[in-house]
């Protein structure tokens, strides 16, 4: 037997939990080896931004700032039993949400418009930066998936889902016609689909 369901996640997050341990403090011993960390987890991080901000130049520059701080507090992180990721999307909120504070004083926006980025309760915010962790790390995979996509599907399913922009927008950003644009929507969903599907008989089987 190979042991129950439950048993078996118990047992891969717990040698999760040892790599991701294993990885940070030897990047607390050398500042050097944090680029392994950076490696690991820059889509998690880069794909929480994008959902939020949704413009690509805003979530590059936040998802600098996140490693940056992360690099610069490095030395502070110790273990509580929540993942390293969850560290990141903590950190990753906060410069969200400070960017979101700068723009409403700088624009004058109605303070209700930022109040769902301010800090909550503290059990209500760790719920809620486990289920970020968790979106996340799927949006990480997805965009893992497109990235095997050939080019041209890459940029339409970028374009049409990421900066949600209209078939219409995307044909004239890529001098194409509406419906080769449909096309390579369609083609590039269909290949999304079958990798999908072929991922989860994986993890199950």
């Amino acid at each position: 037997m190979t042991g129950s369901e439950p048993a078996q996640q118990v047992r891969l997050d717990k040698l999760r939990e040892a790599d991701e341990r294993q990885l940070v403090e030897a990047a607390q011993r050398d500042r050097a080896r944090f680029a392994d960390l950076y490696d690991r987890y820059f889509e998690m991080v880069y794909a929480y931004a994008a959902r939020r901000l949704r413009d690509r130049a805003a979530t590059e520059d936040v998802t600098s700032e996140v490693f940056r701080k992360a690099l610069q507090n490095l030395a502070k992180f110790k273990w509580t039993g929540a993942p390293f990721g969850a560290w990141l999307v903590r950190i990753a909120s906060n410069v969200i949400a400070d960017r979101a504070k700068r723009a409403a004083r700088e624009q004058q926006v109605e303070p209700s418009l930022t109040v769902g980025l301010l800090p909550r309760g503290q059990s209500a915010a760790v719920q809620a930066q486990e289920a970020d962790l968790e979106q996340a790390e799927r949006r990480a995979h997805l965009f893992r998936i497109v990235s095997d996509l050939p080019d041209d599907q890459q940029r339409v399913v970028m374009l049409r889902f990421a900066e949600e922009k209209t078939i219409r927008e995307i044909a004239i950003q890529l001098e194409r016609s509406e419906g080769a644009v449909k096309q390579l929507q369609f083609r590039a969903l269909e290949k999304l689909r079958k990798r999908i599907l072929t991922t989860e008989d994986t993890e199950e089987n």
